[in-house]
């Protein structure tokens, strides 16, 4: 599997002989980062706002979920689950997990608070948490880092967080890197893992990823 950040709350996730998934593509006038040219089979929506449901870019004729359920596309199982409103004038939010074979990522959306345990439990086992981590409409960082202990993954990649390219208010990843007790963070370009047998030993790992720009 591979995992790749374009950027806010948008990544790219493939496996060999299973569909593609985009997730959050965004209007790069709103999220800021260039303008995406991604293709896929599958688009996974969080929520109704500019910054993370601009599907119309992704090119293949891509199934497009954009609420929660359970969906069967190209060997990809897909779990929604729609998260409780805290603010009225916020979207609702969609939360995915995503079962590729047995590993599984999943993508939090624009979770903006600590789900309830049984909630947590519903999800069941997640590998991989794509986390919202810079505030704003989403989680800050100690409620980040409060889901994570929930969900005890194996690997979390930070999202949604301030980066040179980003348009939008929001805190820096060094923010929730000290609610964490990060000292020395480890970062790639692309995340890549063969099974569930290649993650550290440690209880969670967390990893950031550099922002593949797209050409301007």
């Amino acid at each position: 599997m591979e995992i790749t950040w374009y950027g806010h709350s948008c990544f790219k996730i493939t496996e060999r002989g299973r569909a593609s998934v985009v997730t959050d593509p965004f209007d790069s006038a709103v999220a800021g980062y260039n303008p995406l040219k991604l293709k896929a089979e599958i688009v996974t929506i969080s929520c109704n706002d500019l910054a993370h449901n601009n599907a119309r870019l992704v090119k293949g004729d891509p199934y497009v979920i954009d609420g929660p359920g359970e969906y069967e596309i190209g060997g990809v199982f897909i779990m929604g689950m729609q998260t409780h409103k805290v603010d009225a004038a916020l979207p609702r939010n969609t939360l995915y997990v995503f079962d590729f074979g047995g590993l599984t990522v999943a993508h939090l959306g624009q979770l903006n608070q600590v789900p309830s345990q049984s909630a947590i439990e519903e999800l069941g086992t997640v590998h991989i948490a794509l986390v919202p981590v810079g505030d704003g409409t989403s989680l800050n960082a100690s409620k980040a880092a409060e889901v994570i202990s929930m969900l005890e993954p194996n690997i979390v990649i930070p999202m949604h967080y301030e980066t040179p390219w980003s348009k939008l208010a929001l805190d820096p990843l060094s923010k929730f890197l000290k609610e964490m007790g990060i000292t020395q963070l480890e970062t790639m370009e692309t995340y890549k893992v063969v099974n569930t047998g290649s993650f550290p030993e440690e209880e969670t790992h967390v990893i950031a990823l550099d922002p593949k720009l797209m050409a301007a």
